[in-house]
């Protein structure tokens, strides 16, 4: 049979970009759909748009801190609304770049929502394209709860990218990673920062060393949080403000912007998946093989539907390694997820690979595991007013201590974790790291030094 194209891919964010980029390389006639914009939400409301935000409170900081160093600083407000153009400036660079990228590679960009008709048909605004092969990207999007009543009052992180006025009060309901994110830049750039959380530290799952050093940080910050508050409604007062209530009566009001932080959902529902014998699991994913594919021979899902790690790099590797095998005769090339390396831009920032402490020793038994840690006040904060610490920890295994977790909080976590993380995926060894000539001074000698 004869097909319009050979491989169609739905989503043109990290995930599906990749996999026509590397097909259209072996001579394969693509087609990427796009509802939106290209780049998808990393590059547009996402990773890209958060770092320079996260830049943004850096710089601040920065100046917060001058006055100790001996500088005399005068500082005469942010201009957060010249902040917001610089960054979709830089945004619409990437996307303009992207249109062209792709037009070079002879990648079709179809614009509007795809659904599948049968497992070799797409629909795109009312027209249908063939495909030998298709790829199911489309991402995912902020959820904001149904139970919570007028939770509408509420922004997600979307919304927060839309701000074009910098609020100067805003709670934000959550304590995973977008949250944590979220609370840190605008606390940073002079917003008073509530951060309203079930839980007494933020970062469910993430080693102990982690949680519990962050939120002291955050609280050291001037991030102000509410403990075991369950969030039952949002009300509109008549000073313009938003009051949030908690299911046991207690009150936080006085908000310019509630920001609603507190997961995401895949964008399923626009696939109808039913139509080319295709359902999603309990967890709304839809479920793949080590190589990516579905229940349907020719059609293959990647990136956040998939329930694999929710990290841009994840996507793009699964991207690639899907044209590898499909063009390129690399059958057996599979994506290794057994210590994904992720980096949280808080502030300070949060790096980790492999295993939690708490992780490792239910995987290997607690007589098994050791671990070896530093906590301290790094140079760059050493006579500063705002005395913020780094933690550093290893999870090892084993007589020959084979690391198996690293786990960094503290300025320069995001650009130190990623080599070491290469000696994770190695197999590298508690002395591999003792062996290795320390970077003095600095917050990563303490990774091969520790005692």
């Amino acid at each position: 049979m004869t097909y319009d194209y050979d491989l169609i891919a739905i989503g043109a964010g990290s995930g599906g970009l990749s996999v026509v980029e590397r097909a259209a390389e072996y001579g394969k006639k693509c087609a990427v759909v796009e509802a939106k914009k290209l780049g998808g939400t990393c590059v547009n409301i996402g990773c890209v748009p958060k770092k320079v935000m996260w830049f943004g409170a850096h710089i601040a900081e920065a100046l917060r801190d001058a006055p100790d160093f001996g500088f005399h600083v005068k500082q005469e407000g942010l201009d957060w609304g010249k902040l917001v153009r610089q960054r979709e400036q830089y945004i619409g660079n990437i996307t303009t770049w992207y249109q062209g990228y792709m037009a070079d590679k002879g990648v079709e960009v179809l614009q509007g929502w795809g659904s599948l008709v049968d497992a070799h048909t797409v629909e795109v605004a009312g027209k249908t394209y063939t495909a030998e092969t298709i790829v199911l990207a489309p991402g995912g999007q902020p959820l904001i709860p149904n139970e919570t009543e007028n939770a509408e009052l509420g922004i997600t992180s979307d919304g927060f990218f839309a701000l074009t006025q910098q609020p100067k009060k805003v709670a934000v309901i959550g304590s995973g990673y977008i949250a944590v994110e979220l609370a840190g830049v605008f606390q940073a750039l002079g917003t008073q920062t509530t951060l309203v959380s079930r839980k007494d530290l933020v970062l469910r799952g993430f080693d102990d060393m982690i949680r519990e050093t962050l939120t002291q940080a955050m609280l050291t910050s001037g991030i102000q949080k509410a403990y075991h508050f369950k969030v039952k409604k949002l009300e509109s007062m008549t000073d313009g403000t938003i009051c949030i209530h908690s299911d046991d009566g207690q009150q936080l009001g006085g908000f310019d912007q509630v920001v609603w932080a507190v997961g995401r959902e895949t964008l399923v529902e626009p696939l109808k998946l039913e139509n080319a014998g295709l359902s999603v699991n309990g967890k709304g994913f839809i479920e793949v093989d080590a190589r990516h594919q579905t229940a349907v021979e020719n059609i293959y899902a990647i990136g956040d539907v998939t329930g694999q790690p929710q990290l841009t790099p994840v996507a793009i590797r699964a991207g690639r390694y899907l044209a590898e095998r499909l063009y390129n005769h690399k059958p057996n090339l599979v994506l290794d997820l057994h210590a994904v390396p992720t980096v949280i831009f808080s502030h300070p920032p949060v790096g980790t690979v492999g295993l939690a402490e708490h992780e490792a020793r239910a995987q290997f038994g607690s007589d098994q595991v050791k671990v070896y840690t530093s906590v301290f006040t790094p140079m760059r904060y050493a006579f500063t007013e705002h005395q913020i610490k780094t933690a550093l920890k290893l999870v090892v295994c084993g007589e020959e201590e084979r690391v198996v977790g690293i786990h960094i909080v503290g300025d320069g976590a995001d650009e130190m974790l990623q080599g070491f993380a290469v000696a994770l995926q190695m197999g590298a060894t508690k002395a591999d790291l003792d062996a290795t000539i320390a970077i003095h001074p600095s917050s990563a000698e303490e990774l091969v030094t520790m005692r």
